[in-house]
């Protein structure tokens, strides 16, 4: 029983790994679809929902120009999480890092 078990288990396991990290789509998800990329709450899905009513996204620009609070490095941070555009990831560069504190002069 255990040899059969243990593929069993590794292939859920995988299974489920991946549909974690499946692309979701900005302009065909639903609120609780886009809550599902890293960094996307229920403030900012709203805000992508309400943006959406107004028409598809073209691009990665227009939904920058169109959703407030996403700039190029939300972008890039969403991008990398799963998030797309009319099926296309973020082509604008990486997400950069934190900036750190400055030093006490």
């Amino acid at each position: 029983m255990k040899r059969f078990l243990r593929p069993v288990a590794a292939l859920l396991f995988a299974a489920f790994a991946f549909n974690a990290h499946a692309a979701v789509d900005a302009n065909q998800a639903s609120q609780a679809e886009l809550e599902t990329v890293k960094g996307i709450g229920p403030g900012l899905s709203a805000k992508i929902l309400e943006a959406r009513k107004a028409g598809a996204f073209k691009s990665w620009a227009d939904m920058v120009d169109r959703v407030p609070g996403i700039g190029a490095g939300n972008a890039a941070r969403f991008s990398q999480a799963g998030l797309t555009v009319a099926g296309a990831a973020w082509a604008g560069g990486e997400a950069k890092p934190a900036k750190a504190a400055k030093a006490a002069k």
